[in-house]
């Protein structure tokens, strides 16, 4: 391991932790010409003070019934494929044991994506053959952002249960329309918030934080930008008023995640703010926004944006910390830059010890708690309150943003 400051290395591995002086040699480092102040981790510091950390290496555990046929059947369908997600949207549910029917899609190149990975899926020509057809219990949509609300309204309404793409409502006024349409008629209207309910390392933090294994979480931090990639983006995805604008979209997945790792079921913006810092070809694009909340279970920060260098070699560099009253969390969801291979990376630090954990092997609940929602009209993959409130408070949180002016 390797620390860099005004041209000097200093490996730490080569060090003798025994030798005489040891803490004043690395108190001089930190303040000296060694290293900068925080250039050595608490841990590499405790070692050099001969304070002992009790470092820990552990795999989460799978789940024993991993391979085991699905406990319920439903006929789902897909109308609008106009995002990606809905191509993970339909695994979910198949894995949870749905039967794909049929897709509508208006877009032919998103279409024939589909169509190859999903080929048992019948193509039809309108999204009312699909809404009329009464052997169909469920439908998923990555529409337009802004058509989600409408589409899933129409859903619900022809006696079908809905799972959007995030995000799943755009403007209050829709979200009244959803709260309407869910109570005339007691369907489902279900958002797919995936960086929390389709990433291992963030159902496994739920775990520990339900076991309590941090204590009572007080607040949530969380880091998620995403790589732009602009020459694969479509018209809509420029336009706010199509996608939402950057904190109802991709801010919905970490205000979801603030909700559910404090518990809070009440919850309000206490600041928020937008900006466009380096695209002036879409003058009305957001890359950069970041939100502070408060809820009755905690407080919470988030920060997104479309910065994401190509070199990182990921879409994002997605990080939650968890703060806990005995402890704290860290994810590294999808790339870990010290090193480690792939995703779902967990870092507990507790009252005894400091663990890695790789969250590879967890097993994701949601498409099957999912499935099982549909036929015993529950709600355990997700709180159908707390969905609406996360969608709420991003749009309250976009609408109120205050509109940064800086240049990158």
């Amino acid at each position: 391991m390797y620390f860099i400051d005004c041209g000097y290395i200093l490996n730490i591995q080569e060090l003798d932790y025994n030798m005489v002086g040891r803490r004043t040699f690395f108190h001089s480092a930190v303040s000296g010409v060694l290293c900068t102040a925080g250039a050595l981790s608490a841990a590499e510091l405790a070692l050099a003070e001969g304070r002992r950390v009790n470092f820990v290496d552990a795999v989460a555990p799978g789940s024993q019934d991993n391979g085991a046929a699905p406990q319920h059947h439903i006929r789902f369908s897909v109308i609008g494929v106009s995002h990606d997600h809905i191509l993970g949207m339909t695994a979910a549910v198949i894995r949870g044991g749905g039967e794909l029917a049929a897709v509508y899609a208006a877009e032919p190149d998103k279409r024939d994506a589909f169509l190859k990975r999903y080929p048992q899926a019948k193509l039809v020509n309108s999204e009312d053959e699909i809404l009329n057809d009464s052997s169909i219990q469920l439908v998923l949509s990555a529409t337009i952002p802004v058509e989600r609300a409408p589409l899933g309204i129409r859903v619900m309404k022809h006696g079908k249960d809905y799972l959007s793409d995030k995000p799943g409502i755009t403007t209050l006024e829709q979200l009244a329309h959803v709260k309407k349409a869910i109570a005339e008629t007691k369907k489902i209207y279900a958002i797919l918030y995936s960086e929390r309910l389709e990433v291992k390392a963030a159902v496994y933090a739920g775990d520990l934080v339900k076991q309590g294994a941090i204590g009572k979480v007080v607040q949530t931090v969380n880091l998620a930008p995403h790589q732009v990639n602009a020459p694969s983006r479509a018209a809509w995805f420029w336009d706010p008023q199509k996608y939402g604008g950057i904190i109802c979209d991709i801010g919905s997945h970490q205000v979801d995640q603030f909700l559910f790792y404090t518990g809070s079921k009440q919850a309000e913006v206490a600041y928020s703010q937008i900006g466009n810092f380096a695209h002036p070809h879409h003058p009305e694009f957001q890359d950069f926004g970041d939100v502070t909340l408060r809820g009755d279970g905690g407080v919470g920060y988030v920060r997104v944006d479309w910065f994401t260098p190509d070199g990182l070699g990921v879409w994002g560099d997605g990080r939650l910390f968890l703060l806990g009253t005995e402890g704290y969390i860290e994810l590294r969801k999808y790339v870990d830059i010290a090193g480690r291979k792939g995703g779902n990376h967990l870092f507990i630090v507790d009252n005894k010890d400091v663990r890695y954990i790789d969250c590879s092997n967890v097993v994701l609940p949601f498409g099957p708690q999912f499935v099982a929602d549909i036929v015993n009209r529950t709600h355990t993959a997700q709180d159908q309150e707390q969905c609406l409130l996360a969608a709420e408070l991003v749009i309250s949180a976009q609408k109120n943003a205050h509109r940064l002016h800086v240049k990158a």
